[in-house]
């Protein structure tokens, strides 16, 4: 079995798409994944199962369709893949505050392409980097003030994938939640 977290897109958020945590927990145990916990009520669920990443995120997705009735964008990522991207933040994370520093966890490669109409200077002091699958954002007024995460939000510029961010709480977290005898 592998620990795996599943991190869920746009839920109990502004009262839209409502998923109480317990009933998330009873449907993943429903689906035969082990040791389900969830952590915060914004979409982040650890759990051991056997099968890949994608397999396991489209399963997961249908179910809450089928139980919920609603569609959630589901992403699912094994403990190595949120280690290595804790490990590859380009900021120095230690040193800030976890409302400056956030992770956008993308479905699927993310060439700079993408950002090329982007000036990188227009939005100063806020900066962002790419990683494996995920996007770095340092925006040192929190997420909420942030313009150049509005600019990074842009349906264009996500066109094809799904994206999902969380603080840098979150991400450690996600990391120490999945670690192996957890």
């Amino acid at each position: 079995m592998t620990m795996y977290a599943a991190l869920l897109r746009g839920i109990n958020v502004g009262g839209r798409k409502k998923l109480p945590m317990a009933e998330l927990r009873a449907l993943m145990a429903g689906l035969g994944y082990e040791s389900v916990q969830t952590y915060l009520q914004s979409g982040q669920a650890v759990f051991a199962a056997r099968g890949d990443a994608e397999s396991l995120a489209a399963e997961l997705t249908k179910g809450i369709e089928e139980r919920f009735g609603f569609s959630v964008d589901v992403l699912v990522r094994d403990h190595a893949y949120l280690r290595a991207i804790a490990e590859a933040c380009p900021f120095p994370a230690a040193e800030l505050e976890a409302k400056q520093l956030h992770v956008t966890y993308f479905s699927g490669p993310v060439a700079p392409e993408r950002f090329a109409d982007m000036d990188p200077a227009a939005h100063l002091p806020e900066e962002f980097r790419l990683g494996d699958r995920a996007l770095y954002l340092y925006a040192p007024d929190g997420l909420g003030r942030s313009k150049l995460a509005e600019a990074l939000s842009r349906p264009r510029t996500n066109k094809g994938l799904i994206a999902t961010t969380r603080n840098w709480n979150t991400v450690v977290k996600l990391v120490q939640l999945t670690a192996p005898g957890t």
